[in-house]
């Protein structure tokens, strides 16, 4: 006798809330883990080669072939890395709410394609000689070409926001969060991610980045484009092997259920908690003990509203304020993270004022530097991992060793003391080029070697080990279940606002500074440009909000684990 399909995946040790290809409960041997999880690994090393094919030189593009000035272009690069930073709220929403994780990823690729596509068009015809002269002397992209080639931008933009949140939250999915040893398996899975993207984006820096610079702008575009449809196919192979977060009309009730918390608190906001003794101990997280202004204010939602309105439970209410005391952690990140916006910009354009020659005859281009961040990573994260995680689990006889916050409070420091090491290299780059007269001949080499920029890559790196793959993985720990692409799209928006408040202070100081005559901290004769004094300010701009981190982590609730 057959047993029917049904049964037998009802028969092995299935994981709640998630279920195989066909719809039934997901069995731990037959789906998940690290072999899914490495197919969902593959793609985002895919995403990012493409991703930072287009993003690491586009400062050159734009300053070059669209013949924009370093302000402008630094702006231009700003919001559109903040734009495609913010965009995964938007689109953790569609996934959650709507489409469910892997569908999102699906259309989103198509989109991301797309854009790729355009974009490689725009540079071919900009190749093709389709320009407008200006003055005489120099040629410019029509009008036309630059509508084109900034709408490719953006939809590479969309996808990239559809993308991003759901492929790491579908890979996380893979991971039973109450199996203790799949718990420990999906910590080792952020850094291992992290890892493999950054191989990822290491030999886009390389690969790419030649190819702009020594070929042509449609072939250095042509690539990322190729490699997003393997992405995509990679992708497509693995489905029968994923589990996939059960009934997506459980995703529309979890927004709906959390937006009700603040509806009735509002409505009860005059009731008084004292008054009834429901409410007393029965939220389980602790925040009981601690509840101040936002958590109170959500806990009246616990009580019977005038006319007999029903109360919202006691799960709802801790999902809602749970979102709530993510905010401070959340505002602090985007502080801390504006420096991370310069290597992309004037780290680049600083590159190439410098000596390139790393070896007699070998000539680098400036943003393939950015390559030693992925280096920076490939040696962190085992480290972290084999070294650093094993003698704090010893000395704190905890079994994550450290908690989330303190990996990001960790990241934070590093990224201010970075701050303070590329304004003293960059003062340093100004007395060289006063010394030998290059102040007025911007086309010069200085004759300094860009081998002292490499310590501020390989901080960055890692910077990321320790503050972005820490809060992300903050983020999608601490948010309820059904909203972790929500959870993790909030991470990446703090780095997006991030872009955009960079872009925001150098078009005020670039206002400010060069509003009399006078030079512009950011000159386009890098050489009479005081890049060091911005590099000062954002220092202090992220010491002050480790500070703030400082207070509010202290303050902090995690969500117990057999809530998440």
């Amino acid at each position: 006798m057959t047993i029917p399909e049904e049964e037998v995946a009802l028969l092995e040790d299935s994981v709640r809330d998630s279920v195989n290809h066909r719809g039934f409960p997901a069995g731990k041997s037959s789906t998940g883990g690290w072999r899914s999880s490495w197919y969902i690994i593959a793609v985002e090393v895919g995403e990012r080669f493409a991703y930072f094919g287009i993003a690491s030189n586009l400062i050159t593009y734009l300053t070059g072939p669209l013949g924009q000035s370093t302000a402008t272009a630094a702006v231009n690069v700003n919001t559109w890395s903040g734009t495609a930073s913010m965009l995964p709220v938007l689109g953790a929403f569609v996934a959650d709410a709507y489409l469910g994780r892997y569908r999102t990823i699906v259309v989103a690729s198509l989109i991301y394609i797309l854009g790729l596509g355009l974009l490689t068009l725009s540079a071919f015809l900009i190749l093709m000689g389709l320009t407008a002269q200006r003055n005489d002397v120099s040629a410019i992209p029509s009008f036309w070409l630059n509508i084109l080639f900034f709408c490719s931008l953006y939809l590479v933009a969309i996808g990239q926001g559809g993308h991003k949140p759901c492929v790491q939250a579908f890979g996380a999915d893979q991971f039973d969060s109450e199996d203790p040893k799949e718990r420990i398996s999906r910590g080792s899975f952020f850094n291992w991610w992290f890892l493999s993207l950054s191989a990822g984006i290491t030999l886009s820096f390389v690969v790419v980045v030649y190819v702009q610079d020594n070929v042509n702008w449609a072939l250095g575009f042509g690539i990322p484009c190729l490699f997003m449809v393997m992405a995509l196919a990679i992708f497509l192979l693995g489905r029968k092997t994923y589990r996939y977060p059960k009934g997506d009309s459980k995703k529309k009730n979890a927004f709906a259920r959390i937006g009700r918390v603040f509806v009735a608190a509002y409505k009860n906001r005059k009731l008084s908690l004292e008054r009834s003794g429901l409410v007393q101990g029965q939220l389980e997280d602790g925040s009981s003990q601690k509840r101040k202004g936002w958590l109170e204010f959500l806990a009246k939602a616990m009580l019977s509203g005038e006319g007999g309105a029903e109360p919202c439970n006691s799960r709802d209410v801790e999902d809602a304020m749970a979102l709530v005391r993510l905010i401070p952690i959340w505002v602090t990140s985007v502080i801390s993270t504006i420096p991370y916006a310069q290597y992309a910009t004037f780290f680049t354009k600083q590159g190439v004022t410098v000596d390139r020659k790393i070896f007699p005859g070998l000539e680098i281009p400036p943003a393939s530097f950015q390559s030693l961040i992925g280096v920076s990573i490939l040696i962190s994260v085992p480290t972290y991992e084999r070294v650093f995680l094993p003698l704090a689990r010893t000395i704190t006889k905890k079994p994550f060793g450290i908690t989330m916050l303190q990996r990001i409070g960790v990241g934070m420091v590093l990224s201010s003391f970075n701050m303070v090491l590329a304004a003293m290299v960059e003062a340093k780059r100004l007395q060289i080029a006063k010394e030998h007269g290059l102040v007025d001949t911007p086309d010069a080499t200085v004759p300094m070697s860009i081998w002292w920029f490499v310590p501020l890559y390989l901080l960055l790196g890692m910077i990321d080990v320790f503050s972005l793959v820490g809060t992300q993985e903050f983020f999608y720990d601490q948010v309820p279940t059904e909203l972790r692409s929500i959870g993790l799209a909030l991470s990446l928006s703090a780095m997006g606002l991030s872009s955009f408040l960079s872009g925001f202070l150098i078009t005020v100081i670039n206002w400010a500074t060069g509003k009399d005559g006078g030079d512009s901290w950011f000159n386009t004769n890098l050489n009479r440009a005081h890049v060091d004094y911005f590099y000062w300010l954002l220092a202090a701009f992220t010491a002050i909000g480790f500070f703030a981190f400082l207070f509010f982590s202290r303050l902090y609730v995690y969500r117990r684990v057999d809530q998440v």
